[in-house]
């Protein structure tokens, strides 16, 4: 499985991004996709997951309400909406199923 993020940017506090997450590849029922951050020196964070084949989310408190995890199907495409963006959401954002990770996509909320 092979994963490219993209979406990420430069954006003020209270905007709003969306990030693409394009998976290629093939992995068997069931799984999760995740989106994880990093922080510059923080630790990897988990931000929000979706099952397949159920679509069934899940977020990190610090996300829930602002951010909604989703998944094309027929795009091979996850996507994580955010919302309401804060400065502390600036971080690298990873997408990542098993073992396979995405090179990133920076994030960065700032007036």
């Amino acid at each position: 499985v092979q994963l490219a993020e993209s979406g990420g940017g430069l954006v003020q506090p209270g905007g709003s991004l969306r990030l693409s997450c394009t998976v290629s590849g093939f992995t068997f029922n069931p799984y999760y996709t995740r989106w994880y951050r990093q922080a510059p020196g923080k630790g990897r964070e988990l931000v929000a997951s979706i099952t397949s084949p159920g679509g069934d989310p899940d977020y990190a408190d610090f996300v829930k309400g602002r951010f909604t995890i989703s998944r094309d199907k027929l795009k091979n495409t996850v996507y994580l909406q955010m919302t309401n963006l804060k400065p502390e959401d600036t971080a690298v954002y990873y997408c990542n199923e098993g073992t396979s990770w995405g090179q990133g996509t920076q994030v960065t909320v700032t007036s």
